[in-house]
């Protein structure tokens, strides 16, 4: 205690020679900009996160079931047998997913056609991803319907409707390319347009995907009574984390059964790794920061001689002179980590309420039109620890060896 409070002590009062107030004023300064650019950065980046994953669950199911190797597995394979029978599911839907070609105008575009069962519509909620006058419906009679993506049907030169039918191709099954006629080695089929298309807000999705009935993609792709994924809905109430295990020890190891986070995982993971080299670099700029701390607590020990020597004389030991220094230097760094957080959280809060940077220079440019700001109290106690650990790691040596050049 004693050497917290001559530190305490020295940190307030006033020194005989004004600027080792003013640099420990920019020690303190510095530390807290520092701390605040990291708290309002990593909030920034849980922002996109949150914003990424909202727009993925209007449409990725709850969990998706697929086969750790291999494409295709039967529909009445006996394990999904099982998995039908597990009493949390609500709605279950069997996937067969395959690349398809739109050959059109001259040109061709390589597409994923997603056939899907009917009760698709209670596995997702179509409200807000449907755009234009129609409905959404797989099949009727002997058409069979197509759901564009927006992107997609722009790139088509289609609105949310078109005329005729839509020409799909996709490889023979077993059978090598006819050189002298290749669309021979092609299925062909059509799908029509039932008035509306979807949007995700997401290019992998928007400009890539056409749903449809799973009748129809299993006739396109040779594929009858198989599927390539089952999409689960849970029963409300139900615990995610709890059946997804529980739906894992039913399939074994042949099976992937993912969340909506695992289903996106190369998103997610690109979007961690950013956020971790923010930090790093942000660190790197806390580390340099915390050398002007050396800088005042330098001065304080000039300034302080004489007092140093006076608690020699009273008693107080070698080491608890060090610690005086050593204590001073981390209560800038501790004070400044207070102040820079405070100031951080004051930051996300006016983002978040006033939206203050702006993405672009007109609304709409974007899907948000501000900075998205998400606040994560695991996030202020990392920057917390780190400003203490990187001020421990600039000060300690340094101090150390004025400490001992003092007393010497």
């Amino acid at each position: 205690m004693f050497p917290f409070f001559v530190a305490r002590r020295y940190l307030f009062s006033r020194k005989s020679h004004h600027a080792i107030n003013i640099i420990s004023a920019i020690s303190l300064g510095g530390v807290a900009l520092a701390t605040a650019a990291l708290v309002v950065t990593l909030s920034v980046f849980n922002g996109f996160r949150d914003m990424v994953a909202s727009f993925f669950t209007a449409f990725d199911p709850e969990l998706k079931v697929s086969l750790a190797q291999g494409s295709t597995i039967a529909a009445d394979d006996a394990s999904l047998s099982r998995l039908r029978a597990y009493e949390a599911i609500d709605v279950y839907t069997e996937v067969l997913e395959d690349q398809a070609l739109i050959v059109g105008n001259e040109r061709q575009w390589v597409i994923t056609i997603k056939g899907v069962e009917d009760n698709f519509a209670q596995q997702v909620d179509l409200d807000q991803l449907l755009y234009g006058d129609g409905e959404f419906i797989l099949h009727a009679d002997v058409l069979e319907y197509g759901i564009l993506g927006i992107r997609l049907a722009a790139q088509l030169g289609l609105g949310a409707s078109y005329d005729g039918g839509l020409p799909i191709y996709a490889p023979r099954r077993g059978e090598r390319v006819n050189m002298s006629n290749p669309m021979q080695s092609f299925n062909r089929d059509e799908l029509y347009s039932p008035g509306v298309v979807f949007s995700v807000n997401q290019n992998r999705y928007d400009a890539n995907v056409i749903i449809t009935s799973l009748a129809f993609a299993r006739r396109l792709f040779d594929r009858q009574g198989m599927v390539s994924a089952v999409e689960l809905r849970l029963k409300p109430g139900t615990d995610l984390r709890r059946a997804q295990a529980d739906i894992r020890a039913i399939l074994g190891d042949r099976f992937l059964v993912q969340d909506r986070y695992e289903q996106q995982e190369d998103t997610f993971r690109i979007m961690q790794v950013e956020k971790l080299i923010a930090y790093l670099f942000l660190t790197f700029i806390l580390l340099i920061a915390s050398f002007n701390i050396i800088g005042s607590l330098s001065m304080l020990m000039i300034d302080k001689r004489a007092d140093v020597q006076t608690l020699r004389a009273l008693g107080a030991s070698d080491r608890q002179v060090a610690r005086i220094f050593l204590l001073e230097g981390w209560l800038i760094s501790g004070i400044g980590a207070i102040l820079g957080i405070a100031v951080g959280l004051l930051l996300c809060w006016l983002q978040m309420q006033y939206g203050l940077v702006k993405l672009g220079q007109s609304e709409g440019s974007f899907v948000v039109d501000a900075y998205p700001v998400s606040v994560r109290a695991t996030d202020l106690v990392i920057t917390f620890a780190t400003v203490l650990a990187v001020s421990l790691v600039a000060v300690w040596l340094p101090v150390r060896r004025m400490t001992r050049d003092l007393l010497a």
